[in-house]
């Protein structure tokens, strides 16, 4: 297929490329006209800048015929002076290595240049663009004078670097604006002439400061300036640069204002002058404007999301509200009439009536919840509608900032109606049954595998699995593209689906530094006629299910506050061990805890104190006694160590004393040190068939060493 383009288009682009050649050739005689007069460097190079404003404006296509434009600008310019020829054509290759890496850069980042562009973000990507590209090109540049002229090449370099760094930054952004904004940038209808007063003003007071010779006054400039782009945005930035710039180089050109009271000041001496100058005005000026840019584009896109809620809001399906604290609601989108058949007015003051009686608890404490945590609340409910019946709602609820009452926070609320769901998930429960066994072999890989073992289809989500193009594994086996480890575990699979029979098994392979746990089906398959066509494998990623199995499993067994045991994991090893004692007759010991005045250290301090007593507490006891134990915490401060090998008194009571003297030292918190002190009710006792039985008997004695004054142990021993 041939593309046409239509003829306006391509004259079209033929006389942009025509006056961006005139432009480039104005630019390159201009500053080099200039130069040779004055007989100083080039203070700022424009063309350039002309450049690379033209190419940001136009698609990557057109890029090809604006460059070779512009080097016939350059080299028509520099043969109008008499230049040489060589030297000509291979700098006019230097500016084009200049112009596109600050192009290239730009665009890379930044495809498209448009009023929702993050201007900051672009202007830090400019810069960094243009001072890698004037580096490149100034040392390129330096070093082809230094082979045809002999010039010295840091000198060479550094007034290169300079005049190509500033002419970059000025005259691309104002080529570049003056693109985008076309005759906006002479301001809004009815403020141009507000612009072209302030421009004025600006113009005089810079050429009052360079007119005169007496007084250093090059800061008077920057308040007009600051002025101009502050009120104006990017046609003050870029024009009342240009402005400022062209009276610096006019004043630099014929020798006078401020830049030469320096006594014996050379032309290069101030020309270098005047570009710090010119420098110090972009420094300051541009991240002024930039920022300027970037805040009327945030709040344009503040402005369009707000009308975008309203409108969502007040024609969405969903009840949409706003609530302040007192229960108040500041807002009731429309729908509720649709949703309960209730006006907006008359759903604007509470009316927790119109809450199912059996569900009003559970809502008051999923709002007072909410209010707490400031977390996200789902919550279903029965509202009553204004004919009478119930609807089922499912509330999503969070805690936002108000955005017309400063300083308060209120809930948003959104609500849709689910009876309908509701009254299918009984029907959906009765069907699930059915779809388990289909569900459960849905993969999320699926493979065809021939009788040679090699893969015929692969799906999509190999990628994910087995980090392979699908279209890379196709046609190679299976041990080729798995790996002979994987492929070991799979082939008594593969060897029994070959010879017709389903097989169903898991596995687990790390890659790049990642578990993968897969499940793994494999059904034989047949042709139309019957015959082996190989199998098809459907395996799903279980990660995430199996990471769960593992997390719910400690959660099962274990105190989510102390790593501990929890009482049903301690139940179900005491049990155990009693079950194996009944056997050998072997004792057991029983050592009941509880950490003294707990609740004073509540109230006093704080429960996350209380808590941090507790790990500690749960830290020494671990550490206090042997790895065979089994330390558990059965609820609030109620400990219990349960020991089963221990067949003498006196080891016993080393074990509880132990424990006791445990908590010597001190507990340090953020801001004090507690002292903390346990009571310790331990039972050693042979024949106790019963778990209650051993915990009855401990838990008399911890109430003796409560009764004893507490900070101690008492030891009751039977059967020994």
């Amino acid at each position: 297929m041939q593309l046409r383009i239509e003829p306006n288009l391509r004259w079209t682009r033929w006389a942009e490329a025509l006056a961006l050649l005139v432009a480039v050739l104005g630019a390159t005689a201009y500053s080099l006209l200039l130069t040779r007069h004055t007989g100083t460097n080039v203070t700022m190079w424009i063309a350039n800048g002309v450049v690379v404003g033209a190419l940001l404006r136009v698609p990557d296509e057109r890029w090809p015929l604006y460059l070779v434009a512009a080097f016939v600008g350059y080299f028509a310019g520099k043969m109008l002076l008499g230049d040489p020829l060589l030297s000509s054509a291979l700098l006019g290759l230097v500016h084009g290595v200049e112009v596109m890496i600050v192009a290239r850069g730009v665009r890379w980042r930044f495809p498209r240049i448009e009023d929702d562009t993050p201007f900051l973000r672009l202007g830090q990507v400019a810069m960094l663009s243009t001072l890698v590209a004037s580096l490149v090109s100034a040392g390129l540049a330096a070093f082809m004078l230094y082979a045809f002229n002999n010039t010295d090449f840091w000198t060479t370099f550094d007034w290169w670097f300079r005049a190509h760094l500033l002419g970059m930054v000025i005259v691309a952004t104002l080529t570049l604006v003056v693109l985008v904004q076309g005759w906006r940038m002479l301001g809004q209808p009815g403020h141009r002439l507000r612009l072209l007063r302030d421009l004025l003003l600006l113009g005089a007071t810079t050429a009052g400061v360079f007119a005169q010779s007496r007084y250093p006054l090059l800061f008077v400039v920057f308040g007009p300036l600051f002025y101009v782009v502050i009120r104006h945005r990017f046609p003050g930035l870029v024009i009342g640069v240009a402005v400022v710039t062209l009276i610096v180089n006019i004043a630099i050109a014929m020798g006078g204002g401020p830049l030469s009271l320096i006594p014996g000041s050379s032309p290069v001496e101030r020309s270098l002058l005047g570009q710090s100058f010119l420098g110090m005005v972009c420094l300051v000026a541009v991240p002024i404007a930039l920022a300027q840019a970037d805040r009327r584009r945030l709040t344009r896109r503040v402005r369009d999301s707000e009308v975008r809620y309203r409108l969502l809001a007040d024609y969405a399906s969903d009840l949409v509200m706003r609530i302040a604290r007192d229960g108040t609601r500041r807002y009731v989108s429309p729908s509720i009439k649709d949703l309960l058949g209730w006006e907006v007015g008359e759903f604007m003051l509470p009316r927790p009536d119109l809450i199912h009686a059996d569900d009003r608890e559970r809502v008051a404490e999923a709002v007072v919840q909410l209010w707490d945590t400031g977390k996200v609340s789902l919550t279903r409910y029965r509202l009553r509608h204004k004919k009478g019946y119930y609807v089922w709602i499912e509330a999503l609820v969070r805690v936002a900032p108000s955005p017309d009452h400063p300083g308060e926070m209120e809930l948003i609320y959104t609500g849709r109606d689910i009876t309908e769901s509701i009254v299918a998930e009984q029907a959906l429960a009765d069907s699930e049954t059915r779809l388990r066994r289909i569900t459960d072999k849905v993969p999320a890989l699926i493979t065809h595998v021939g009788n040679d073992e090699r893969y015929i289809f692969v799906s999509g989500y190999a990628r994910e699995i087995t980090g392979l193009e699908p279209e890379a594994m196709v046609g190679r086996s299976v041990r080729e593209t798995r790996g002979a480890a994987l492929y070991s575990l799979m082939k008594p699979h593969i060897a029994a689906v070959l010879q017709g029979r389903e097989t169903t098994f898991e596995y687990e392979f790390e890659r790049d530094g990642r578990y993968f746990y897969l499940q793994a089906t494999y059904l034989p398959a047949t042709s139309v006629t019957g015959e082996s066509i190989g199998f098809y494998a459907l395996t799903t990623d279980v990660t995430r299910i199996k990471l769960a199995e593992q997390k719910l499993s400690f959660l099962a067994h274990y105190d989510t506050l102390t790593n501990l045991a929890n009482r049903r994991y301690f139940t179900e090893c005491a049990q155990a061990a009693l079950d194996r004692a009944s056997v050998t007759r072997a004792p057991m010991l029983l050592m009941l805890i509880d950490v003294d005045y707990f609740k004073q250290i509540n109230d006093g301090h704080g429960h996350a104190a209380g808590d941090a007593v507790l790990r500690e507490v749960a830290r020494r006891l671990k550490a206090s006694v042997r790895k065979s134990d089994l330390v558990a915490r059965l609820g609030g401060d109620e400990f219990v160590i349960l020991c089963d090998d221990v067949d003498a008194t006196y080891a016993a009571e080393s074990l509880a004393n132990k424990v006791i003297t445990s908590m010597g030292a001190p507990v340090s918190l953020d801001a004090a040190r507690l002292k903390v002190t346990l009571s310790v009710g331990a039972a050693l006792c042979r024949d106790v068939f019963s778990l209650d039985e051993l915990v009855q008997k401990a838990d008399e004695a911890l109430y003796e060493a409560k009764e004893a004054g507490r900070a101690c142990y008492r030891l009751v021993v039977e059967g020994l």
